[in-house]
């Protein structure tokens, strides 16, 4: 079976010159359909390019890069970019410009709002609504394109606890529908990881330190014996 994602020694830099920031350095890893994958780490240490290197949106300059290009790809992203028009076109938008019909996308958009109970905001300017009502939008937004892959960056991180709960809850029903999609998030919500999580890519200078099942991550002595670093990180002695 073709892997969704394989990279192999895959290397980013940014900048140039003698000395540009590396983000991601000798990472190699595989990840295949139906896994749910978490990326955890301090702050800075590659997650956010890492998922931007499996959605295309960053090049490796070290190393390969290998997505399946047959599957439907959304992401997620902690600050949700929405256009200065209704909720509904925000969605339906997208739909569009995949070839469906204006009336047709209108249809499919108000249908995904139902489903993150958002429904009864369908017109109004999706740039008045609160940052978690914005981030239900771009859940909806995603489910609307039926993806078969969907990565996310910190997607509850700037939310008030109510709005975590919500947008954590439209998540788990992602990761246990029927026909669920390869999900990979990054997250430093480590309850959120152990409740969403088969798997755990702990990263650290933007290097892969530890590739774990979730229940051998939280092993503190497992952790501790083999990865000395993201057992301080699960202790929460790095942020």
């Amino acid at each position: 079976m073709t892997p969704v994602f394989e990279l192999l020694g895959a290397g980013v830099d940014f900048g140039r010159g003698k000395h540009p920031l590396r983000a991601l350095s000798d990472v190699s890893l595989t990840i295949h359909s139906g896994e749910r994958v978490a990326l955890v780490g301090a702050n800075g240490c590659g997650k956010s390019t890492l998922l931007r290197v499996l959605h295309g949106l960053a090049t490796v300059t070290h190393g390969q890069a290998r997505r399946d290009l047959r599957l439907r790809q959304a992401m997620l992203f902690q600050r949700p970019h929405l256009l200065r028009m209704t909720v509904q076109g925000n969605i339906a938008l997208g739909l569009w410009l995949r070839g469906r019909s204006w009336s047709d996308a209108k249809g499919a958009a108000v249908r995904a709002l139902a489903r993150v109970g958002l429904q009864e905001l369908a017109l109004r300017n999706a740039r008045e609504l609160s940052a978690g009502q914005q981030q239900r939008v771009a859940m909806a937004r995603a489910w609307a394109l039926d993806p078969q892959v969907l990565l996310l960056d910190e997607p509850t991180a700037s939310l008030d606890p109510h709005a975590k709960r919500e947008v954590e809850a439209l998540m788990h029903e992602f990761a246990d529908a029927q026909q669920a999609p390869t999900l990979v998030f990054a997250s430093h919500n480590l309850g959120q990881v152990k409740r969403l999580a088969s798997r755990v890519i702990y990263l650290e200078h933007g290097q892969v330190l530890a590739d774990l099942p979730v229940a051998d991550f939280f092993d503190g002595a497992l952790l501790q014996k083999r990865f000395g670093a993201a057992h301080l990180f699960v202790k929460g002695e790095l942020v």
